[in-house]
């Protein structure tokens, strides 16, 4: 298969964790989406292929849009959204069920609830594997889009002060776009209460690369100074703990922010967005959540190249 995409290194890896990625290789995604949104991609260009879908949790965007990307590039989607389905729920191991579907794919796309078992897929498939999300763990391709959009908005990532926002503890979005932000010049905060702050492997991480972070429990510490407030909800499916404060967004806190503050969310949203919002021009959530299906044909277009 020719790509119309320029060759790549990227072709026939995994895409498991951000740590696996350079920052030449965040930017080679991150053009490649960038011409298929302004040019469009051939409507043939995966003609052929087959992107086995395996969403052993819940998933709307991320299975839809991978699913859709592989379509609108003129491949096949197999695949199933709840483990239910599979012989799992027979006792079939996970190696053995992927295993199995890499058989009859040309490349992975897995969702699951236990931390690390992206990784355990790609060890058992004999095809590329991605990582659509492993428990608390890392979810990349979200923050391939994250960092997309973030470049869309203000022309750049280096030099951006960005504030990252609520479940910082079990929200793989967080972990994964940390350290995908570790690769630019850039200045974060985290808030969040005490109980839900950044895991110390991540912080660790973040000081290693050299990348300049604080803690705070209140937005209204930081809200003057940011280019990007990235919200996050409360991971209740992976977390018991009681939540002693909320932190919700609402539009009085916008009259203190820059006019040119934008605010994301990988979404769903339940309760820390106040939805009227929406309406305003800081409100990129739902533009975040459209580059998506961009950046999905452009992973899938340059791990397939050549395959």
């Amino acid at each position: 298969m020719e790509s119309f995409l320029m060759s790549s290194a990227i072709a026939g890896r995994d895409l498991i964790s951000m740590a696996d990625l350079s920052k030449r290789q965040i930017e080679e995604f991150l053009d490649a989406a960038l011409l298929i949104k302004r040019q469009g991609a051939p409507s043939d260009a995966l003609k052929g292929k087959i992107l086995a879908s395996c969403f052993f949790e819940p998933s709307t965007r991320t299975r839809l849009s991978f699913e859709a990307a592989m379509l609108r590039l003129g491949g096949s989607v197999i695949g199933f959204s709840e483990g239910s389905s599979t012989s799992v729920q027979k006792g079939e191991s996970l190696s053995d069920t992927i295993r199995i579907i890499s058989n009859l794919s040309d490349l992975i796309v897995i969702r699951h609830s236990a931390e690390g078992s992206a990784f355990a897929a790609a060890e058992a498939s004999v095809k590329p594997v991605i990582n659509a999300g492993d428990g608390a763990n890392q979810h990349p391709t979200q923050t391939l889009l994250d960092l997309f959009t973030i470049r869309e908005l203000h022309g750049k990532i280096d030099g951006l002060q960005i504030a990252l926002m609520g479940d910082l503890r079990f929200a793989r979005t967080v972990h994964s776009l940390a350290l995908g932000l570790a690769h630019y010049a850039v200045r974060l905060y985290f808030i969040s209460s005490p109980e839900f702050a950044l895991p110390d492997e991540i912080a660790q991480g973040l000081r290693k690369e050299g990348v300049k972070f604080s803690y705070h429990e209140d937005l209204d510490e930081v809200l003057s100074k940011i280019d990007i407030l990235y919200m996050t909800r409360r991971q209740k499916e992976r977390s018991s703990l009681p939540e002693k404060k909320p932190f919700v967004l609402r539009k009085t806190h916008l009259e203190e922010a820059k006019e040119t503050l934008r605010v994301l969310h990988p979404l769903p949203r339940t309760t820390e967005i106040d939805p009227a919002i929406d309406r305003l021009p800081q409100a990129a959530y739902f533009q975040q959540a459209a580059n998506g299906l961009f950046v999905r044909q452009a992973i899938l277009s340059l791990i397939l190249e050549g395959q």
